[in-house]
């Protein structure tokens, strides 16, 4: 790429993100004003026992998917598997928001249901995001053999980004990198649109006064997975998706956040703006209790053994 050519991509890049990071704050605010059926259906219990709104996740979802589609220096497949991507995650994420009871636990609980004949929205989630992530990589286009790698970057960065939305900004703050990462590769127009969105609420994120919750934390994994799908070369995608599986797989028997707390840079990263460890606003107290594993957990999050009465706020399906 020649230097002119750089500085146009790298200007283009910029305004995809501020578009996407204006649409994501108007979208927002629009949502948490007007919040379709009601400001209960999307509020949920933080980790501090303290009330947090889902809206984050729609805003930041379909701000990310509306500028992906006009991003400019895009060729048509990358506009329309960064949107499906976007959309097909995001209401499959939102779905389980919504509709998941927590009473089944990361992709063993979840499958092993199905095995038995119970269909948990989890199940639905995992079946719709693959499904999903499929659908974009064959608007991508490519051999066989890259539809089925990329079609697993999209769909296994849809789920890993949810496995890191379980404190206030580590989601968007793992955005951040892996976009960051991209733009090595020459993913930095692909990946505009997610990353402005994710960073216009990350200030909502590291408040603690909303998620990104499934809906969110899917749909701009998906994209990102997308991203890395038009971006790199097969041993890259291969060597990524690798990756992602491995800590996909860690993530059943290992604690994310307690690799965090045992890892000095990693904890610094994490508390980068977040409100000091303790229960409550005002209230002393120890650090956050580490969340289990994936395997103790359902897929949207759930820690294991809340409950979710109707009559109050569900637990954030993330653990924030």
């Amino acid at each position: 790429m020649s230097p002119g050519a750089g500085r146009r991509s790298a200007v283009a890049a910029i305004a995809s993100a501020g578009l996407a990071a204006a649409a994501a704050s108007a979208s927002y605010a629009a949502l948490t004003r007007w919040p379709p059926a009601g400001q209960a259906t999307w509020t949920r219990t933080n980790h501090r026992g303290e009330p947090v709104t889902l809206l984050e996740g729609p805003a930041a979802a379909t701000a990310a998917a509306a500028v992906a589609g006009i991003t400019p220096g895009m060729d048509r497949r990358t506009r329309g598997a960064l949107v499906a991507a976007a959309i097909g995650a995001g209401a499959f994420g939102g779905y389980d928001d919504l509709a998941g009871s927590g009473d089944r636990r990361g992709f063993r609980g979840h499958l092993g249901a199905l095995a038995r004949g119970d269909v948990t929205t989890g199940a639905v989630k995992i079946g719709g995001i693959g499904a999903t992530g499929l659908a974009a990589a064959a608007l991508l286009g490519g051999s066989p053999v890259d539809v089925a790698v990329n079609a697993g970057l999209s769909a296994g960065a849809a789920n890993l980004l949810n496995l890191f939305d379980l404190r206030p900004g580590r989601a968007i703050k793992v955005v951040l990198g892996a976009s960051a990462l991209l733009a090595v590769g020459g993913g930095t127009r692909a990946s505009a649109a997610p990353v402005g969105a994710a960073l216009a609420l990350l200030p909502e994120d590291l408040g603690e006064r909303a998620m990104l919750g499934d809906a969110g934390a899917n749909a701009l994994g998906a994209m990102l997975g997308i991203a890395a799908a038009a971006s790199l070369g097969r041993p890259a995608r291969i060597a990524v998706l690798a990756a992602i599986t491995g800590l996909t797989a860690a993530s059943e028997v290992v604690s994310f956040t307690k690799v965090i707390e045992r890892t000095p840079p990693l904890r610094w990263l994490d508390m980068l703006g977040r409100r000091p460890a303790g229960p409550a606003r005002g209230e002393p107290g120890p650090a956050a209790a580490a969340e289990p594993t994936a395997g103790d957990m359902n897929c949207e999050g759930f820690r294991s053994g809340e409950v979710h009465p109707a009559t109050a706020p569900r637990a954030a399906n993330s653990g924030q």
